[in-house]
């Protein structure tokens, strides 16, 4: 909760705004029952003052409590969705920062799921929590000595009903959710997670006719989600009940105390107090229906704060020397994943201009290899080196500037075949875009559809076939034109047509470029000048 309240920090001076109309707008509120309480005071000849000023006083008082209110929500709101924004942001940092190595395996829905709702349940907290806190706690200081000004002891009383109504109420509501906010949030994003793996699957699921245990799963997953937010809304129905029977219960209370404590007074002593109670237990019931929502907002929170303040394995490199490429090698290098080994004592040399081609078993290690030389990871032991330095020694940015990476499942984000190409270099020409889609044997394809190089290319891609995708993907690394080409499996969905126009390519395009080539064609492996073999992590 203090995590959440400090990144408000930014935005403090609309929060204070916010306090401030809110306190006044409420204190307009209860006067409203207070004045019309001495308009009949008045109107029995027990108080002094004018009716009709106590009618314009009650006028004044209904206008600005309408024109405080929607100040002190436009405040609320701004705060709330500008610091959405902002938190979203940070997210997307984190998770860049977090990317691949924390990220791999991850579900992609539940990430969503924090990503979306998550962050967005904080507007509750944002909203509709921090300013009315603070506001009820001011409102109740103010009413408790009014109140006290009759009689310390009804002081005491209605800083009694307060408390009860603004603290013991909600914490009790806390206690019986328990952890059934954190259970309702995991749950939901476990149950993104499924559907989004059920719609990338649809193929296979008709396939193999596996509709009906999918839907089953969906139900009981969506059944169990349910009975979560039953038992929520549950605690939160008998808390808003009980908040109206303890505020009854109070009212009725200050009615009896006051005409014990002032009862041989003159009746201001007794109805004031009363009907001041009465009209101001508004920011106290607030707060108490908070108790059981804040539940499901906290766990979002806890969610979202957890990705903020997971450490990454690998972090960017900055302040050393700019280095231009000369070759690389990989000395004696081990790695494991999670206790895994996958590469032991592996070493090769790729020197600048050569195409170096690494063949063996699928799980023997070649690509995780190449995302060592991306530093996607660090080697365990050993070293992986660019133009004779480790990459732990090459400011990142550099790094990506000189390794162009192309994976055997080439991703696609929504847009255009144009916009995808463009990730590679923003300030691409047309000329050097269709150039490298030359490079790539994908122009003439491309130049066929209807729309040419702004053809949509649809949701991960699937407008295309993966041939195709794969293509796209090698005219990118040719637009990016580094010096050292990472290419992992670059022809496996290729026709063999494609695949020889490809390595024409790269082979026509080596000057000055080191090609480090994983792939299990022999053809592929034609144009190499050393060919390695990878089995069991080692070098065969």
């Amino acid at each position: 909760m203090s995590r959440l309240v400090g990144l408000v920090r930014p935005l403090a001076g609309y929060m204070v705004l916010a306090i401030a109309m809110g306190l006044v707008g409420h204190l307009c509120a209860t006067a409203l029952t207070v004045l019309g309480a001495y308009g009949i005071l008045s109107v029995m000849g027990e108080a002094s003052l004018p009716l009709a000023g106590i009618a314009g006083a009650m006028a004044l008082c209904a206008v600005a409590r309408g024109a405080l209110r929607y100040g002190e929500q436009a405040c609320n709101h701004f705060i709330a969705f500008k610091l959405l924004a902002l938190i979203r942001d940070r997210v997307f940092r984190a998770l860049r920062r977090l990317a691949p190595a924390k990220l791999e395996g991850r579900g992609k829905g539940e990430l969503i799921s924090v990503i979306t709702s998550d962050i967005e349940l904080l507007e509750v907290f944002y909203a509709h929590t921090i300013s009315p806190a603070l506001i009820a706690l001011a409102f109740c200081a103010i009413l408790i000595g009014f109140i006290g000004s009759f009689s310390v002891v009804l002081g005491i009383y209605a800083a009694f009903a307060y408390a009860t109504v603004g603290i013991v109420l909600p914490w009790l509501a806390s206690r019986a959710s328990g952890d059934d906010g954190l259970r309702f949030r995991t749950r939901s994003g476990e149950l993104s997670g499924f559907v989004l793996d059920s719609l990338r699957g649809l193929d296979e699921i008709q396939q193999y006719d596996r509709g009906a245990e999918r839907l089953d799963e969906l139900r009981e997953r969506t059944r169990a989600l349910s009975v979560d937010e039953e038992r929520l809304k549950r605690v939160a129905g008998r808390n808003a009940a009980a908040s109206g029977a303890v505020v009854l219960v109070f009212d009725i209370g200050m009615l009896l105390l006051s005409a014990w404590v002032c009862g041989g007074q003159e009746p201001t002593g007794v109805l004031v107090p009363t009907v001041t109670l009465m009209g101001s237990f508004g920011p106290t019931i607030a707060l108490a229906n908070l108790g059981s929502t804040l539940q499901g907002t906290f766990a979002a929170g806890n969610r979202v704060l957890d990705i903020l303040d997971e450490s990454p394995r690998v972090t960017d490199v900055t302040g050393h020397e700019p280095v231009s490429f000369s070759g690389a090698a990989a000395r004696d290098v081990a790695f494991a994943y999670e206790n895994e080994p996958v590469l032991r004592g592996i070493s090769l040399e790729a020197p600048e201009g050569a195409i170096v081609g690494i063949t063996g078993r699928s799980g023997s290690g070649k690509s995780t290899l190449l995302k060592l030389f991306m530093r996607f990871w660090l080697p365990d032991s050993g070293s992986v080196e660019v133009s004779g330095r480790s990459v732990s020694d090459i400011n990142t940015p550099d790094l990506r500037a000189l390794e162009g990476f192309v994976t055997q499942d080439t991703h696609l984000f929504r847009g255009t075949i144009k916009q995808n190409l463009l990730i590679a270099k923003q300030d691409a020409s047309d000329e050097e875009i269709e150039g490298a889609c030359r490079k790539a044997s994908v122009h003439e394809f491309i130049r066929t559809l209807p729309q040419g190089y702004d053809t949509p290319v649809g949701e991960l891609g699937d407008a295309l076939s993966g041939g195709e995708r794969q293509r796209i993907g090698l005219a990118r690394a040719f637009l990016h034109d580094a010096s050292f080409l990472l290419l992992d499996e670059p022809t496996s969905n290729l026709d063999s047509l494609n695949e020889a126009v490809v390595l024409r390519a790269l082979a026509r395009e080596r000057a000055g470029r080191t090609v480090l080539l994983v792939s299990h064609r022999a053809s592929t492996m034609r144009i190499a000048d050393t060919v390695i073999s990878v089995e069991r992590g080692r070098v065969c």
